[in-house]
């Protein structure tokens, strides 16, 4: 009778340690994700991704498992968004403008409105997105945004005036073709990746994008020139999303990790995007190139110009049925709010 009982048990055990083993291996399979970045591992952006990934392994007590797969490894920048749809990849970071037309809301955020800094580029994206809630997102989990400081000019030869920007190649993205068409110049589109190699060879004069590219992506080695033009200073927004079948197939718990961390990363990318600004000033100084403030008068006719391509988008928009006008107050409305916090 005792061998029975004891036969009985060791099964049970047997049987138990088998489900548990067999439980533990389809959740390791169920949360070991891939995470798509088209910044290069070096950038301040993708250590910025890297410290988040590991903060949800660390809290989720190794129940999630990231791998990273930065510089467009696994989706080029301008395919990272259908990468996380169709499930190439789980997680995936990239920027709205690169896929032009695709979130027409969204591209609100990157017009020209004065964007003081990265921190408030980056709340206002966030709460931009909370208020507004695009349709054009609704097919993925949104984690949370982040975007970049003053979009400023950076070129071969000086430009103190609009008249000295006239006809210049100006490489740019999304919306910012507008500004630099508004401008006066020429837009060259095309992704960071591909920048440094079109300035080195002459086929574009210049770029738009904030001051951190001249170092994060090593610009400032082929340009001569900084255009403070913080007037009309835009942002690029950049999304991290995920997956949406993957999303709902995790536990509440591992959820509310992910919406904590991702919460608080917020900061961290704004805070990086400064820094790394300042970072992208002071090495283009290092080598010598200038950096050009413009005077009031002129930053004023630099202002009105690019009011067109503000008035643009909302007509634009609104024939899209999306509200454009709305869209911009919105944005502008938060601008201002996030200023007094941001200094």
């Amino acid at each position: 009778m005792r061998e029975t009982m004891t036969g009985k048990r060791t099964l049970i055990l047997v049987v138990a340690a088998v489900f548990m083993f067999g439980s533990w291996a389809a959740a390791d399979a169920a949360t070991s994700l891939t995470y798509s970045i088209f910044f290069p591992p070096a950038h301040a952006q993708a250590k910025a991704a890297e410290s988040w990934a590991k903060e949800i392994e660390k809290r989720s007590a190794g129940a999630v498992k990231i791998s990273l797969f930065p510089g467009g490894t696994l989706t080029p920048a301008d395919q990272c968004y259908d990468g996380v749809v169709k499930g190439i990849s789980d997680i995936g970071m990239s920027a709205f403008a690169y896929t032009r037309g695709r979130f027409p809301q969204m591209e609100a955020l990157d017009l020209p409105l004065g964007y003081p800094n990265g921190r408030v580029a980056t709340r206002v994206a966030n709460e931009f997105y909370l208020a507004m809630k695009p349709k054009a997102l609704e097919h993925v989990k949104v984690l949370y945004l982040h975007a970049h400081g003053p979009g400023l000019l950076h070129t071969k030869k000086p430009v103190k005036t609009l008249e000295d920007l006239k006809g210049m190649k100006i490489r740019s993205t999304g919306f910012s073709a507008r500004v630099v068409t508004a401008l006066g110049a020429v837009p060259v589109a095309m992704p960071q990746g591909e920048t440094y190699e079109a300035l080195s060879k002459g086929i574009a004069d210049g770029t738009i994008g904030p001051i951190e590219v001249l170092k994060g992506w090593k610009q400032g080695e082929v340009i001569k020139s900084t255009t403070d033009c913080f007037d009309v200073g835009y942002t690029t927004a950049f999304f991290v999303v995920m997956n949406l079948k993957k999303w709902n197939s995790l536990p509440p718990d591992v959820k509310k990790v992910f919406e904590d961390v991702s919460r608080e990363w917020i900061d961290v990318h704004g805070k990086a995007w400064d820094e790394a600004d300042r970072e992208g000033r002071d090495f283009t100084k290092s080598l010598g190139n200038r950096i050009i403030p413009l005077s009031a008068q002129e930053s004023a006719r630099w202002k009105k110009a690019v009011r067109p391509t503000i008035e643009e988008y909302i007509k634009d928009a609104e024939k899209k049925g999306v509200p454009g006008r709305k869209s911009v107050k919105e944005a502008e409305g938060l601008i201002a709010k996030f200023r007094k916090q941001y200094k």
